[in-house]
């Protein structure tokens, strides 16, 4: 079996001084102001250089109390986790797919006799998008859902009347309601972005403990700035199908937890082109009141032909 080997941007170098990430100078672990000066901000999440440590996982557990969603063997990589729900706000996919990554030399990972048989695995650290325009906000008849002054979207748990409004109206599937008999069961919860943490001047705690840097925060128009040149550097070192996942141009109109992807978006369980579920209210409405008119019209026919 001949295994792909690939290199570090200081291997390739030779150089001991270079490191993953930018260290103290990092927006992760320097203080801020955002809320104060209402900056919208943002995570960026680069699965390239994820390890799938799940640290970004534990911290998020610790820090907001949330319960285990269980402890059971899933058989499906070592993702077992599975999907972002009331007690898991982060979860890092481990997707495997049969495919080449960037330049990897290809070898066979079989007892046949194909000399090509690719294979790449990719950890990405999912969230909560906090859509521009998020549908889980508009969803809520009791205003526990609101937007901060950083552009994040909070759910307060002391509000929430546990309808589950939200959990359809979110074209991601991210918000959910926590069963019995886990604490605060029956209400809807998700990734807080750490707002909490953010009024103080701290950085979110998935970012603030992520040793590879994969996940980035500050502000949303730096980190922007950075995933289109991150993209643009792995495209030039062949990495093709990398691209950057922020569906700017839907009714969500781009969200503040975007994501660089290598491949389509389908594969890590995001929709190609989510869309707000309110804007099929008009059609909607119409067609409700189409079938009221066509309703009224056919019982004044029925009294009239019967009478």
């Amino acid at each position: 079996m001949r295994l792909a080997c690939v290199q570090t941007p200081a291997q390739a170098t030779g150089s001991r001084s270079l490191m993953i990430g930018e260290g103290t100078q990092s927006t992760n672990q320097r203080r801020h102001n955002y809320v104060q000066e209402n900056v919208e901000v943002g995570f960026f999440t680069d699965p390239t250089v994820c390890i799938g440590c799940k640290a970004c996982e534990v911290a998020c557990k610790e820090w907001n109390h949330v319960p285990d969603d269980g402890f059971v063997w899933s058989g499906n990589s070592y993702d077992n986790t599975g999907h972002l729900g009331a007690s898991t706000w982060r979860h890092v996919m481990f997707v495997e797919q049969d495919r080449q990554k960037g330049n990897q030399i290809v070898g066979s990972h079989s007892l046949g006799q194909n000399d090509e048989d690719p294979f790449r695995w990719i950890f990405l650290s999912d969230v909560c998008k906090h859509c521009e325009e998020a549908g889980c906000l508009e969803a809520c008849p009791t205003g526990s859902i609101v937007r901060t002054e950083v552009g994040s979207v909070l759910v307060q748990n002391d509000v929430c009347n546990g309808c589950g409004y939200c959990v359809v109206s979110c074209p991601f599937g991210v918000i959910d309601r926590r069963p019995e008999p886990l604490p605060d069961a029956g209400g809807a919860f998700k990734c807080t972005f750490c707002y909490d943490r953010q009024k103080s001047g701290l950085v979110p705690a998935c970012a603030k403990v992520c040793p590879t840097e994969s996940i980035v925060f500050g502000r949303l128009d730096d980190l922007r700035a950075r995933g289109a040149e991150r993209v643009q550097q792995l495209q030039q070192s062949g990495y093709n199908d990398a691209q950057l996942y922020d569906p700017t141009e839907t009714s969500v109109r781009g969200i503040h937890a975007f994501f660089l992807i290598l491949g389509e978006p389908e594969a890590y369980g995001l929709p190609p082109k989510p869309q707000v579920p309110t804007i099929y209210l008009k059609s909607a409405w119409t067609s409700a009141f189409a079938t009221a008119i066509a309703s009224i019209i056919a019982t004044l026919l029925a009294f009239a032909f019967f009478s």
